[in-house]
């Protein structure tokens, strides 16, 4: 059983490999004989979905003056992580008519961004949609105009803002369609990415009341189907990126929501099961899954992580929970999982490694500062990154052993929210106004 990627049915990246049944994505990356490092980097958490790198040379410590090849000031604002195809790195960014254009107020000019990745060179910016800051709903502090993180799938790139709207565009930056047919009321502005499933655009609607799935047509962004999550959440906005994975060699999509987790048919939008968290809301984490399990965070108030066994049929609350804790479980970083360890850390700074399949502490450790950016695995290490850019580096182990802290002093005081990427032995970090490339000099 594996997660699928962002090309059809992981075809392309993990086409030999769709046949292995291996309990997890990190296994599996290891026995399909994949190169020494990706050159690509297509989706939110990489070409698993789940913040695995196979890479093998990527630096454990920077600073300033060591192993920054270039860092770029980025115009306006956005949440959103780096996707790269093909040395070209895509991002999305919301500029604003006031100030300096970083404002969250006034009209905003939704954009798309392309770099190149050897030199940071802006190759172009292209506005996708313009939002009326007289009609536009307020955003919460700690989220942006330009969150959700675009997609790469062939030789197109799929950019998401939410309520604001839907596009396809070409690498050259030229517009095929665009789309703002999907509408809701969003709370606290957008936040989840979307998924690609054949040919299918999938992502989540949880916005103020309603909440809904629903999957667009890749070649026209016209709808193909919409599911509604049938439940009486107190407070239904929610921010996840669904999982795609698949179980008894049928896929499935992994979608969280306001006191549910979901899991659909990702070809028709059926609703298969559902494990239910009543009162947990605005849930930012993505799932991970592996060891025949699927492990989901519950949200906000208090947040709680079950494992859940994907087999079964309808309300699986009662009967296909393996475990759960609400031990230092984030709000916003999502999970890592490596072999049988599962590691988290908490929006207060408290990093944990599990036992996967029990749940059993391995260790916990305060690392400083507060979290939002989800966790990196690769070379043997994970790197977490805190929301002023000091990144911890630990080995993944089943003892607590930091290998370096490592922070960008000249723009310490950017806030930092959006995931690494990875391409070509580098990390590509985003700050609140700038990108920067990070490798091994």
């Amino acid at each position: 059983m594996q997660a699928y990627s962002s090309r059809n049915s992981l075809s392309f990246f993990f086409g030999r490999c769709t046949l292995l049944g291996l309990s997890t994505v990190f296994v599996f990356i290891g026995l399909c004989g994949l190169s020494h490092s990706e050159s690509n980097w297509r989706e939110f958490r990489g070409p698993t979905g789940q913040g695995l790198s196979n890479a093998s040379e990527l630096p454990v410590s920077w600073n300033s003056s060591q192993n920054i090849t270039w860092m770029k000031s980025i115009p306006g604002k956005g949440w959103s992580s780096p996707v790269i195809e093909n040395g070209r790195i895509f991002m999305t960014t919301a500029v604003s008519q006031e100030g300096d254009g970083t404002s969250d107020i006034g009209d905003q000019s939704l954009r798309v961004i392309c770099l190149d990745s050897t030199t940071g060179d802006l190759k172009w910016n292209v506005e996708v949609f313009h939002q009326d800051g007289k009609t536009a709903p307020r955003i919460q502090g700690k989220n942006s105009h330009a969150s959700p993180t675009p997609i790469v799938h062939y030789d197109k790139l799929y950019v998401h803002f939410g309520h604001q709207g839907t596009a396809c565009l070409t690498f050259d930056g030229k517009i095929i369609w665009q789309t703002r047919q999907i509408q809701y009321s969003p709370r606290h502005g957008n936040g989840g990415s979307p998924v690609i499933f054949d040919d299918l655009l999938i992502f989540s609607c949880d916005g103020a009341e309603d909440p809904f799935v629903v999957a667009l047509e890749l070649k026209t962004g016209t709808p193909r189907w919409r599911t509604g999550r049938n439940i009486e959440a107190e407070r239904p906005f929610s921010f996840s990126t669904p999982l795609l994975i698949q179980v008894k060699g049928k896929p499935m999509l992994i979608s969280p929501g306001s006191e549910l987790v979901g899991a659909y048919n990702p070809k028709t939008g059926e609703e298969i099961w559902r494990v239910r968290y009543p009162t947990g809301y605005s849930v930012v984490p993505r799932p991970v899954y592996g060891h025949g399990l699927v492990f989901a965070c519950s949200g906000y108030g208090t947040p709680v992580l079950y494992a859940i066994r994907p087999d079964g049929k309808g309300d699986v609350t009662d009967t296909h929970v393996a475990w759960q804790t609400n031990k230092n479980v984030p709000h916003n970083p999502s999970l890592l999982l490596i072999e049988d360890a599962l590691y988290m850390v908490s929006d207060d700074g408290i990093g944990s490694c599990l036992e996967a399949k029990t749940g059993e502490v391995r260790w916990k450790q305060r690392l400083g500062g507060n979290f939002s950016a989800s966790p990196l695995f690769a070379g043997g290490h994970v790197y977490f990154q805190n929301e002023t850019s000091t990144t911890f580096v630990v080995k993944a182990s089943s003892m607590f052993e930091q290998v370096a802290v490592n922070t960008f002093e000249q723009i310490s005081d950017e806030r930092t929210f959006a995931s690494y990427a990875v391409s070509d032995g580098a990390i590509y970090a985003r700050t609140e106004k700038h990108l920067l490339r990070i490798e091994n000099r």
